[in-house]
């Protein structure tokens, strides 16, 4: 069960952070005030979990739905906008794209436009579309789902977020491996779907990386719940902060099977 249809945030940390050791960016020295990630936004305190419900039910839940709405969505198409930029706002590179995928393993890209350092867009935006193309068609093998071989949740509470009430959970990784986060989830209490994460790479990326930490939300088109935003922050030495923002607009669901996500026989576009 992926819970999102794009690659993983560790994985564009490790891109990221190769974009910044060829030296495309400006070296800067450590400055610990510096923001490396956006501010996560909810609403209100977060409040005691409701006493009938574990870890273990959420989990098992968010597994059950989200296996239904990966077999129901068939084909999408998505604009996206990737931007890398330093503390200061000063855009290093951008590119925006179009995304058509195809159920069940079939993405491809079609440029828009794009501006900025070439070398930045080679490094770090293209690989991040070819990896991801390569996980979809099952060519890459690391295994970052959220799946109960990869992670354990403990229940931190409840608390309201962009309007959705969610379950909150800490996502503890069963294993040290840089594919996968160690974080908080949010998780929407009526659909069972994540809403929001906010962590960092279950291990270090290199020596050199001092801090890396991700952002990502989503948003609920039609019956799926699918990226809205991804902000992936690096730090290395010598060379300071950068920032991937990655924002998906425009959605179209294409094609999807009724019955799986509505209980009724039929498909509708």
């Amino acid at each position: 069960m992926r819970v999102a249809p794009i690659c993983w945030m560790p994985k564009c940390c490790s891109i990221l952070f190769l974009g910044l050791l060829v030296g495309v960016c400006v070296p800067a020295r450590l400055n610990s005030q510096e923001v490396s990630v956006l501010a996560v936004s909810s609403e209100g305190a977060l409040q005691p979990a409701r006493a009938d419900v574990t870890p273990e039910q959420i989990f098992a839940e968010l597994m059950r739905r989200n296996e239904l709405r990966n077999g129901a969505l068939r084909s999408y198409t998505v604009e996206r906008s990737y931007a890398v930029t330093d503390p200061k706002g000063k855009v290093h590179a951008q590119k925006t794209v179009r995304l058509d995928y195809r159920a069940p393993d079939t993405k491809s890209f079609v440029t828009i436009s794009e501006k900025g350092s070439a070398v930045v867009r080679r490094l770090v935006l293209n690989r991040l579309m070819e990896s991801e193309t390569e996980a979809a068609s099952g060519k890459s093998h690391r295994d970052s789902t959220i799946t109960a071989a990869n992670y354990t949740f403990t229940l931190l509470g409840e608390q309201d977020l962009g309007g959705n009430h969610c379950f909150v959970v800490q996502a503890t990784p069963t294993r040290s491996d840089k594919y996968l986060f160690n974080g908080k989830v949010w998780i929407d209490a009526q659909d069972y779907a994540v809403v929001q994460i906010v962590g960092h790479p279950a291990k270090k990326l290199s020596m050199w990386v001092d801090k890396a930490d991700f952002v990502r939300r989503y948003q609920k088109i039609g019956e799926f719940w699918l990226p809205l935003k991804d902000e992936t922050s690096v730090h290395v030495r010598f060379y300071g902060s950068k920032t991937l923002t990655i924002d998906h607009e425009r959605y179209t669901i294409n094609e999807a099977k009724r019955e799986q996500v509505r209980g009724e026989g039929e498909d509708f576009k």
